[in-house]
């Protein structure tokens, strides 16, 4: 497995929901749906499974090829997994993803959360800088002087 992009297929448990999804680095992103990292799709369906993978040298190529195959029939992404996987097993082991990384990947997360909720909130950092009626605004909210 080697590339700098990866395109890959998702799965749940009963193989009846599929999840394309595009990356840079395959192990790791396997790993946070495992852990059930982000409260999105593959969270939503318990898409944990690995079932298919391609690998490109750029990420560009990878996220080509990701929005080729997202306007495909399901009945064509079926077909390109059982050229590869026929039987629907997961292949997370086969790229590395073990239970000692995922373990790591979700006490990672959760001390990036932690840290999150520590920070004191200003109200500034996720503000649009600009305020009413469009004056724009510095950090601090007060309005910009202009020079």
């Amino acid at each position: 497995m080697s590339g700098t992009g990866f395109v890959y297929f998702m799965s749940n448990t009963y193989n009846n929901v599929l999840y394309v999804g595009v990356t840079n680095n395959l192990t790791r992103r396997v790993a946070e749906h495992k852990a059930k990292i982000n409260k999105g799709f593959t969270y939503k369906y318990n898409c944990d499974k690995l079932v298919y993978y391609e690998a490109f040298d750029l990420i560009v190529e990878a996220i080509a090829r990701e929005k080729q195959i997202k306007n495909w029939k399901r009945e064509w992404k079926n077909e390109l997994v059982v050229k590869k996987n026929a039987n629907w097993e997961d292949l997370s082991d086969s790229i590395g993803v073990t239970e000692e990384l995922i373990k790591s990947i979700k006490e990672y997360y959760k001390g990036i959360a932690g840290q999150a909720r520590s920070v004191p909130d200003t109200g500034t950092h996720n503000r649009n800088r600009e305020g009413i009626a469009g004056q724009a605004r510095n950090d601090v909210g007060q309005p910009d002087t202009e020079i």
